[in-house]
């Protein structure tokens, strides 16, 4: 395991075995981090983190814990006069609100000086047709970022907000016409910083 100064950093990873959380596991591992791959059918522990039971019992089973990084969420993508309240719920449940119960209950598990980095996305800021749904989870995801982090210290709190993945063109290319995608291995990296850095209540975007 890797130390930064006297802390050793052991990593639950949500969403490890996704394109973007394989890169992520990939960039952590390299240096040294125990990271404990979280998936909802598969991983060193199972969980669905859109239930708050779950959740709690993940924590239960993963220990010790210094951060918590997030990789992985579902949203609904649909013309906005499509949408059903079922859909908002979904995309709330699946992209914000599972992150935002990882943190609710894992400031009393992780580290004191530990940290949380969650994702959201470039539909913040750069709403696409179909996408009304995830933009709104995004921006929930990031305001509650900048809110936690005046309550959490010492712990800390980030989220990195990426484009499209090149890795993820083949699935989601055509509702991102125009976006320039990046190698999730770069997306990767602002994980890297979350979790090695000092800084809380930022939003690292890649683009």
């Amino acid at each position: 395991m890797a130390s930064i100064g006297w802390w050793v950093v052991r990593i639950l990873l949500i969403g490890a075995g996704g394109t973007l959380g394989s890169a992520v596991h990939k960039a952590l591992a390299e240096r040294g981090h125990e990271v404990i791959g979280v998936g909802r059918t598969s991983g060193d522990l199972v969980c669905d983190v859109t239930d708050p039971e779950a959740v709690a019992r993940l924590y239960a089973q993963a220990g010790p814990l210094d951060a918590v990084a997030v990789a992985a969420g579902d949203a609904v993508f649909k013309p906005l006069a499509e949408l059903t309240a079922g859909d908002f719920a979904a995309t709330f449940r699946g992209k914000a609100l599972g992150q935002l119960e990882l943190v609710r209950q894992g400031a009393r598990q992780v580290a004191a000086t530990g940290s949380f980095t969650l994702v959201s996305g470039i539909l913040t800021e750069e709403p696409i047709v179909a996408g009304a749904a995830a933009s709104a989870a995004n921006g929930a995801v990031e305001a509650f970022v900048r809110a936690a982090a005046i309550e959490l210290p010492p712990q800390r709190i980030n989220a990195v907000s990426p484009t499209v993945a090149e890795e993820s063109l083949p699935a989601y290319g055509p509702f991102f016409a125009g976006m320039e995608p990046v190698p999730a291995a770069r997306v990767a990296t602002a994980y890297v910083r979350s979790v090695e850095g000092a800084q809380t209540g930022q939003i690292y975007r890649v683009r």
